[in-house]
């Protein structure tokens, strides 16, 4: 009898997103993974439907939860109301609970985008040319748009209106910190501001760390990965993008042999430690 713990791994390998391949990255770790667990993928709509039958459900590229709403809120209810095991685990406040934590952080003063979901706090956003409008529960740029200044005030913004503003940032460059649990294994980043997603790896100085875990610490999260997404300012300093605690993609056709190695280890470590 086959006594390995058994994945569902939740993808949605027919996606298509602008400059990276869903459906290649999760062949790859999937593969890498059914060398230690028994492995099943399908897709988020049947997540719900089947995870009693595995030790473990593991959310990867599933695509924008905002395709699959339903789906998703079943799956997250049933595996809630049944104690699943869950990679990432379900208790993230980053992006997997939506974008509003990008307003708590600003008003908490902390290095990120200045954001505000409310038109009596504009004036709490630096001046700008232009700003940048976003769904609270956006992901992959969807619904996200840019407005003068002169037409700022013709937001319709409150606490039901599920809008974000910020004010579009002048940055070098953009730049992500790839983490296992709490601990960094990679980074990478866009030389090209126009072209985010083609990466080069990123060496990261001990400030830039520092900057990273500050977020990852700051989540409650224990066994998944997470994503740091920060731009440079043309002033030097490191600003937080989005911290993407749900499926975040990792790029690792962008890293070389032994960080993939290293990475797939840690991830199946910390399946381990979960199913523990």
């Amino acid at each position: 009898m086959d006594r390995r713990h058994a994945l569902l791994y939740v993808t949605d390998l027919g996606y298509r997103a602008r400059g990276r391949r869903y459906g290649d990255e999760d062949v790859h770790l999937s593969a890498r993974l059914r060398e230690e667990f028994r492995v099943a993928l399908c897709h988020p709509a049947d997540a719900a439907a089947l995870m009693d039958g595995f030790d473990a459900v593991v959310v990867r590229n599933s695509g924008p939860v905002l395709h699959h709403r339903a789906a998703w809120e079943a799956f997250r209810a049933r595996a809630l109301e049944r104690g699943a095991r869950v990679f990432n685990q379900l208790t993230g406040r980053g992006d997997m609970a939506g974008k509003r934590y990008l307003v708590d952080l600003t008003a908490a003063g902390e290095p990120v985008i200045p954001t505000v979901d409310r038109r009596e706090h504009l004036d709490r956003l630096p001046e700008a040319a232009e700003y940048v409008v976003k769904p609270e529960l956006g992901a992959d740029s969807i619904g996200m748009g840019t407005v003068p200044a002169r037409r700022l005030g013709e937001l319709a913004l409150g606490p039901d209106a599920g809008l974000l503003v910020q004010p579009r940032v002048d940055f070098r460059y953009e730049v992500s910190f790839y983490f296992v649990d709490r601990d960094f294994r990679y980074a990478l980043y866009a030389p090209d501001p126009a072209r985010r997603w083609e990466l080069v790896p990123y060496e990261p100085t001990a400030a830039d760390l520092a900057f990273a875990r500050r977020f990852v610490e700051w989540n409650t999260i224990d066994h998944g990965i997470q994503r740091v997404d920060a731009c440079r300012t043309a002033e030097g300093e490191l600003l937080l993008v989005e911290l993407e605690d749900l499926n975040p993609y990792l790029s690792l056709d962008r890293v070389d042999a032994a960080t993939g190695d290293a990475f797939t280890a840690a991830v199946a470590a910390s399946l381990r430690a979960l199913l523990s």
